[in-house]
């Protein structure tokens, strides 16, 4: 088990507004700062935070590795928590980026120079695509030397923006992503829709801040250094009116009139943030039987609840209301993500909505299991209408409501109510699907 600490420095204060924080990784075995930690431990104030990570990046001798996931979810604490004894280039370092960024070349004779041991282990290149060039070395060294890799980042669109090759085939790739069910000592549900799951900001004493720092910091300065977005004023409009229409089906064209640029342009922003792993679309499920369907029109959900509520200027105070009951449907989609990708399962998820307005939210594989997500403890019969309609065109093999309801319930012959809990525990026992 690995914990992740927050080490305060009270003494590094240039005045008393000021604060200085990082993290290490603290060893429950001996109660002591790892290898991996800071020094510098006297007069320090600690808040320990425990998560297992499900993530199994076991690899195969010599097999190298992309692990792709959006910023602050734990990909770096992750690696050199697991691969202790592998040689590490952080690109975020600026001495180590400003070297390579203009010879990339002493990579390549860097790791040439380590030794037998050293190649042992797989070398860990994080924030990798901050140097696209560098690709052709590792490249080179998996073709002619033992050397194996692991490449971070937060995004391959930079890299085949610039006509990068990503390896050929030769390197598997894994996601990471923020807290998810079997990873949090207790499932706090309020506190992930305020919040989020990002594990800094589930773990911060002022998450609000921490919240307006990410969005100000990376979801707009960032996305405009890699150069991925040309005017970040019109970003930034547009992840204003993104916080509004987080769930629901995307209308291009009224978003463009809001921020001001034309459609295809927000089609652009929009796949910035899918390439960047900063959100997904869910698309409508389109096998039509018997009644007029939506085919074409996508939803889109951001990565992370929290993150959606700040930008929604959104504010949950209890388990109830519009926007608790947006987040609650956002939070199971981002556990079914997860959990195909952690499970390696592959199926589509989609959501069914005819021309009439009935709708499920999601259906996983081809119709083999429907769901509704209701943040309430009492069922109306409205609530059964979408799952009723679609059993009827498509027969799934389970029903199911994801509610607030402290006991399951068997409404009729083909419907279960599961308490989120229970359905949260089912679905990553494999139970679900």
């Amino acid at each position: 088990m690995l914990v992740l600490v927050t080490q305060i420095f009270p003494q590094r204060r240039k005045n008393k507004n000021d604060i200085f924080i990082s993290n290490l990784i603290w060893d429950q075995n001996s109660l002591k700062p790892s290898k991996l930690g800071v020094n510098s431990l006297l007069g320090c104030e600690f808040r320990i935070c425990m998560y297992k990570r499900l993530l199994q990046l076991t690899l195969p001798p010599k097999q190298s590795a992309f692990l792709w996931g959006a910023r602050k979810t734990g990909k770096s604490t992750y690696l050199k928590a697991h691969f202790p004894h592998s040689v590490y280039y952080d690109f975020l370092q600026s001495e180590t980026y400003l070297e390579l960024v203009k010879a990339p070349h002493l990579f390549r004779q860097e790791i040439l120079k380590l030794t037998t041991e050293h190649l042992t282990y797989p070398i860990i290149v994080d924030e990798v695509q901050k140097i696209p060039m560098i690709l052709n070395e590792i490249h080179w060294l998996i073709e002619n030397t033992p050397a194996y890799f692991i490449l971070c980042g937060s995004s391959a669109r930079s890299l085949r923006r610039q006509g990068i090759n990503l390896l050929g085939g030769r390197a598997w790739s894994f996601h990471f992503y923020p807290l998810v069910y079997p990873e949090f000592p207790q499932f706090d549900l309020l506190k992930i829709m305020q919040v989020g799951s990002i594990p800094s900001h589930f773990d911060s004493s002022n998450p609000k801040k921490s919240l307006k720092a990410y969005v100000n910091d990376y979801l707009t300065q960032e996305i405009q250094a890699e150069g991925l977005a040309r005017s970040l004023p019109a970003f930034a409009r547009f992840l204003d009116c993104l916080g509004f229409s987080n769930g629901q089906q995307v209308n291009y064209t009224n978003i463009a009139r809001d921020v001001g640029v034309d459609a295809k342009t927000i089609k652009e922003y929009f796949q910035i943030l899918i390439d960047t792993l900063l959100g997904y679309y869910v698309l409508p499920f389109h096998k039509k039987i018997k009644r007029d369907i939506l085919t074409h029109t996508p939803k889109f959900y951001l990565f992370d609840a929290g993150v959606a509520n700040f930008l929604g200027k959104n504010t949950v105070e209890s388990l109830e209301g519009f926007a608790a009951g947006q987040s609650f449907e956002h939070i199971i989609l981002l556990e079914l993500i997860a959990y195909r990708d952690y499970s390696e399962k592959d199926f589509p998820i989609t959501y069914w909505r005819t021309k009439t307005g009935l709708e499920v939210d999601f259906v996983l594989g081809d119709a083999e299991v429907a769901i509704e997500v209701k943040l309430s403890n009492h069922r109306r019969p409205s609530d059964f209408v979408g799952l009723n309609a679609f059993y009827a065109d498509y027969s799934p093999k389970k029903s199911i409501i994801v509610s607030t309801a402290s006991r399951s319930r068997q409404s009729n012959n083909f419907i279960t109510e599961l308490p989120y809990e229970l359905f949260l525990q089912d679905l990553w026992n494999g139970k679900i699907i």
